[in-house]
């Protein structure tokens, strides 16, 4: 019998046992399945209340309660209880994000719930209850210049960092009940148009993957931008769009768009040397990525049929990929996010 939230179903140290969840285009643009050692179950069926448009991020909140899909048409952001399945949708924010959702995370406390979207403000920020959505924080005093594609609080929520495509490409502000001001730029800025944003799980270093060589490039974080860590000594590929630390602080993951759409390396204050690819690859452009809580399974939401790919991943790298969940999303994975531990 199932855990009622997807929680480590087996005694402790043992494989995680939880959810996982793709953002798609083509209705119902969420799709969310069991996982276990033994890879998919059965897809939960749909929200009775779908996302509006193609779902371009996904992600639980910590205490495992709810759901949020960023989406493509008003009102840009769906949130759902969850429990082994959708809740009744929770009514929309009184103030709605201004342009289509691509990013979407709640606070490490899961009280707050942050959208980066299309059109100025660009960020919006709402507290987060059982009730669901409360008044929308004020805007930062200093905003992001240009469309937010991606949102990230720092692992002990007194930041958040949102990517945008527009140079700085990158902008961090204090948070406590509201934006403080924005940190100064890195002194090296990353060198494109960035897609995301993480947090490495110790909260001392910050990632983000972009549109131009190197692809990526990660600082040092202590309440302000450190200095940018070297590049790989072999670069991700062409245009990056997602980047994922694993939650044991080990390795550090980049999807892109040119095979072999994702690149893993060893992460200790650094790149280390990257692991050999997997050996089946994802089929098209590489979206979104994520680790599982026990940092034991690598997902990647990608372009083409079968939407999702999800490996073993060790020390030794890439295992085999998973057999494919018997329904796939119905169109390209944008986002996919494994439910916590």
């Amino acid at each position: 019998m199932r855990h009622p939230h997807g929680l480590r179903a087996a005694a402790a140290g043992g494989p995680y046992i939880g959810d996982i969840a793709v953002a798609h285009d083509g209705s119902p643009c969420i799709s969310v399945y069991p996982w276990s050692a033994a890879g998919f179950g059965t897809k939960y069926a749909n929200p009775a209340t779908l996302p509006t448009g193609t779902g371009y991020n996904v992600a639980f909140s910590p205490n495992r309660a709810n759901i949020a899909v960023a989406h493509a048409t008003s009102p840009y952001i769906s949130v759902y209880p969850w429990s082994s399945g959708f809740g009744t949708k929770y009514s929309d924010p009184a103030t709605l994000p201004t342009g289509s959702g691509y990013g979407v995370t709640f606070s490490p406390n899961s009280a707050n719930i942050a959208v980066a979207h299309t059109t100025s403000p660009y960020i919006s920020v709402y507290p987060w209850s059982a009730a669901g959505f409360g008044t929308k924080y004020s805007d930062p005093a200093t905003l992001p210049p240009s469309n937010g594609t991606g949102v990230a609080f720092s692992p002990n929520g007194g930041d958040i960092a949102v990517a945008h495509v527009n140079s700085p490409f990158v902008s961090v502000y204090p948070w406590s009940s509201g934006f403080g001001a924005k940190y100064s730029n890195p002194a090296t800025l990353p060198t494109g148009n960035v897609f995301g944003v993480t947090f490495s799980p110790d909260g001392a270093n910050i990632a983000v993957p972009h549109n131009t060589s190197p692809y990526i490039s990660v600082y040092q974080w202590s309440s302000g931008f450190g200095a940018k860590y070297a590049d790989p000594a072999t670069l991700s590929g062409i245009l990056s769009w997602g980047v994922a630390f694993s939650p044991d602080n080990n390795y550090i993951a980049i999807s892109n768009s040119s095979n072999p759409r994702i690149n893993v390396y060893p992460w200790s204050s650094g790149f280390g040397a990257k692991y050999s690819n997997p050996a089946t690859l994802p089929a098209g452009n590489g979206y979104g990525v994520a680790f599982s809580p026990d940092s034991a399974d690598l997902a990647v939401a990608h372009a083409t049929s079968p939407y999702i790919s999800v490996y073993p991943w060790s020390a030794a790298g890439f295992g085999t990929k998973y057999a494919n969940p018997a329904t796939l999303p119905t169109g390209t994975g944008f986002g996919v996010a494994f439910s916590p531990a």
